[in-house]
C-alpha cells in the first residue's frame, strides 16, 4: 500500500495505523472542532473529519493521500466532547455509567479531487460504575484528550464495559477494516 498522510495527533489512530501496517506520515494542522446548526451527529463527525482534511491538503501535494477522522460521542441527544478538567470527566462517566451510548467515527479520505466520507457507529453500553472507580479511572488516566473521557482500551474499558455492537476499533478511534477497504478503493 502506498504511504498515506494521517492528519490527526491521536496516539490510537497512529497505534491503529502501524498494526495496520499502512505506511504513513503525520501532518497536524489545527481545526477548530464546530460545526454547523442542524447537522445530525454522522455528519458532525464526518464534518470536522472534513476540515481536518482540508488544512492538511493545503500543505500537501495533490497526488498524496490524506486520511482524517473524528470520533464524537453520542448520549440520547447529547454530543458529549473532550473533558476541560476533572470535574468534567467524572461528570460524563457518571452519565454513561450504566448507560448505552454511540461512538461515531466520521472518516475522510482524500486524494486530489477524489473524495470517500463515511461515519461508522458503534453502540457502547457500560456496566453501573461506582464513583470510587470513575474517581479511580479519571485520576490515573486523565482521559482530558478522549471524546466521551475514555478509552475503550484502556482499564475503565477491560473493567467497565458490558457490550459493544460494533467495531471495536471505531471506539478506539478508526474503523481501520473499512479504511484498509476504501483506501484499496481508492488507491487501486
Amino acid at each position: 500500500m502506498n504511504k498515506i498522510i494521517l492528519a490527526s495527533q491521536s496516539p490510537r489512530r497512529k497505534q491503529l495505523l502501524e498494526w495496520a501496517e499502512i505506511p504513513f506520515d503525520m501532518i497536524v494542522i489545527e481545526t477548530a472542532e464546530d460545526y454547523p446548526p442542524g447537522l445530525e451527529p454522522e455528519e458532525i463527525a464526518v464534518y470536522i473529519a472534513q476540515q481536518k482534511a482540508n488544512a492538511v491538503q493545503e500543505k500537501v501535494s495533490n497526488n498524496q493521500t490524506i486520511l482524517a477522522a473524528d470520533t464524537i460521542v453520542v448520549l440520547g441527544e447529547n454530543i458529549i466532547g473532550k473533558p476541560v478538567h476533572r470535574e468534567e470527566a467524572v461528570s460524563i462517566l457518571f452519565a454513561l455509567s450504566g448507560e448505552k451510548h454511540k461512538v461515531i467515527t466520521g472518516v475522510v479520505i482524500r486524494k486530489g479531487d477524489e473524495e470517500i466520507a463515511f461515519a461508522d457507529t458503534t453502540e457502547v453500553e457500560f456496566h453501573k460504575l461506582t464513583l470510587k472507580q470513575i474517581e479511580f479511572y479519571v485520576d490515573k488516566y486523565k482521559p482530558y484528550d478522549k471524546a466521551g473521557a475514555y478509552a475503550i482500551q484502556e482499564w475503565i474499558g477491560v473493567v467497565g464495559i458490558r457490550s459493544i455492537n460494533g467495531d471495536f476499533y471505531n471506539v478506539m478511534g478508526l474503523p481501520v477494516s473499512r479504511v484498509v477497504k476504501e483506501l484499496q478503493k481508492l488507491n487501486g
